[in-house]
């Protein structure tokens, strides 16, 4: 049976999330479906679940040049502790990035650009090369303005499935489910760093502060407003930088 937005929403768009998790991963996509992770803050409880389901879907992680190596040590031990098989550590293409980077600093500069250049473009590579369809993320309503309307099941302009099966938990279902599982802290949560991305990029919050307001706080001065999304889930044609 051919996949369609319709038909997906209809059958699992008020769904519980283990069992939306086992109709992607099992009987609508398999074996054409991909977890995106960036072995953040919060990654740990949607990784486990998918091990939950099936511990050999690819697992994608976007290698940017820019982590913290905390991150990178985070993403090795969760692989471990999770018993997950597939991870694939998604890089830039070099001769693109010697070309529009060659001093590594323009996140500093043109942040759409880079974001496109060390997440958007592999990413794209790597669904075609893969044939991928659907792609599970952990994106959460709560988080920011842009995503407070996000659905459950959504199609992307390139026709790849957007699932979010993490869509309407709140920040306090999280942690009842991480500490269930016990799964481990990425290390630079205690620090104060809530939600994390590529380290020239992100600062720790304090607790009064959206959970997010770290990321891309230099862009205030660059753009009209803090810069909310790395591209991932921005339709292209949304997307400005400076070439």
């Amino acid at each position: 049976m051919t996949a369609s937005l319709t038909r997906l929403q209809s059958f699992y768009g008020e769904t519980t999330t283990p069992l939306l998790l086992h109709a992607m991963i099992k009987e609508e996509f398999p074996g054409s479906i991909a977890l995106l992770t960036s072995f953040g803050a919060d990654a740990g409880l949607l990784l486990a679940l998918v091990a939950e389901v099936n511990p050999k879907t690819p697992v994608l992680f976007l290698d940017t040049g820019k982590h913290f190596p905390e991150t990178l040590e985070y993403a090795r031990t969760l692989e471990k502790y999770l018993g997950l098989l597939n991870v694939h550590w998604l890089t830039p293409d070099t001769n693109l990035l010697n070309r529009t980077d060659p001093t590594g600093e323009l996140w500093s500069t043109t942040p759409n650009r880079c974001c496109w250049i060390r997440k958007v473009e592999p990413l794209n590579r790597a669904i075609e090369s893969m044939g991928i369809l659907a792609l599970i993320t952990g994106r959460k309503r709560y988080q920011t303005a842009e995503r407070a309307n996000m659905q459950t099941i959504e199609l992307d302009e390139n026709g790849v499935f957007r699932i979010n099966p993490l869509a309407d938990w709140s920040r306090n279902d999280q942690r009842e489910a991480v500490l269930s599982r016990n799964i481990p802290p990425h290390p630079l949560v205690a620090k104060g760093y809530k939600s994390i991305g590529c380290a020239p990029c992100t600062l720790p919050v304090g607790d009064d502060q959206d959970e997010r307001a770290g990321r891309w706080a230099h862009t205030v001065g660059i753009e009209d407003e803090q810069k909310a999304e790395c591209g991932l889930h921005v339709p292209t044609s949304a997307m400005t930088w400076s070439v």
